[in-house]
């Protein structure tokens, strides 16, 4: 009974609200998982810029100060990079002005112990164990701006209540995935994905639907061919919310098992497991508002 809720602002002149938003929709879906939470935000000033990779790493505590980190980090990439940490919340930023596989490297001789829980150039992402509202208030939710919005609010049913259990998983270069319900499949689809050499982190049956998605588009998939493929091989009931650096997805199982519901206007696209979580966004009263069918992947871009 995990809660989701997902915002995608069409107008530029909404992204200084997008924060704001996405923390009144969020509210609405706290009962629906409050053991933890998290947020994927999209262009948001200060924590990620054009031209820069950033990773997000679970953790505020990565064992060495912000200062020796950035230094560690810098002494392994090109001089001009730049590199730069930041802790917020619970979350710990690591960006430099390279590449993000070369970051990656980078923090993972730094930190070897450390779990990247995001990474790209457009995406920060952030989770925790605890009220979701608590979370997204250390993190500062409510005064970011940006293009898109992810949030989940997690009630554990397939593995442990952990910070890295929570969603999203974000396992390439700016795509996320969220996740209600379950795969009853995964490990088998795990396995498969061993075999292919792709490296898991967690335990938890929605990062084995983030990897099979982040497989198939770069084996060439579209995000609509992808979630498309997935519904062909992960067994389970599901609504799923996937975003990537322009784009946001909606698909539920061939039973529609899980809710959704979307609201749609000219200026934004909103998803969310109840009404409730749409009911106070701008412009609702004339917004488009309907219920995904069952197995129909929606799409949309910026």
């Amino acid at each position: 009974m995990c809660g989701i809720a997902a915002l995608q602002l069409r107008n530029p002149s909404l992204h200084h609200r997008m924060g704001s938003l996405l923390s009144s929709m969020l509210c609405q879906i706290v009962d629906r998982g409050p053991d933890s939470a998290g947020l994927a935000v999209y262009n948001t000033p200060g924590l990620v810029s054009p031209g820069t990779s950033t990773l997000s790493l679970l953790g505020k505590d990565q064992g060495m100060t912000t200062a020796d980190i950035t230094a560690g980090v810098g002494a392994l990439l090109p001089s001009d990079a730049q590199a730069a940490v930041q802790v917020v919340g619970d979350t710990t930023l690591v960006s430099a002005a390279v590449g993000t596989d070369l970051l990656v490297k980078a923090v993972g001789e730094t930190l070897p112990g450390s779990t990247i829980i995001g990474r790209g150039e457009h995406v920060a992402v952030m989770k925790s164990v605890g009220h979701p509202m608590e979370i997204a208030a250390d993190h500062g939710l409510e005064a970011m701006a940006g293009s898109q919005g992810l949030s989940h609010t997690r009630m554990a049913t397939e593995s442990a209540v952990t910070a890295g259990g929570s969603h999203p998983f974000s396992v390439a270069d700016d795509l996320c995935l969220v996740h209600n319900g379950s795969f009853s499949n995964h490990a088998t689809v795990r396995r498969d994905l061993k075999r292919e050499g792709v490296v898991f982190d967690s335990d938890n049956d929605t990062e084995v639907g983030a990897r099979y998605v982040a497989s198939r588009l770069q084996q060439g998939d579209t995000l609509e061919e992808a979630l498309v493929n997935l519904g062909k091989v992960l067994d389970g009931f599901y609504t799923l919310v996937v975003t990537t650096a322009d784009s946001m997805a909606v698909v539920r199982d061939p039973i529609a098992c899980k809710p959704a519901i979307i609201a749609e206007t000219d200026d934004y696209v909103a998803m969310a497991s109840e009404y409730r979580a749409l009911a106070g966004l701008p412009g609702i009263d004339d917004a488009r508002i309907f219920e995904p069918e069952p197995g129909k992947v929606y799409t949309w871009s910026l």
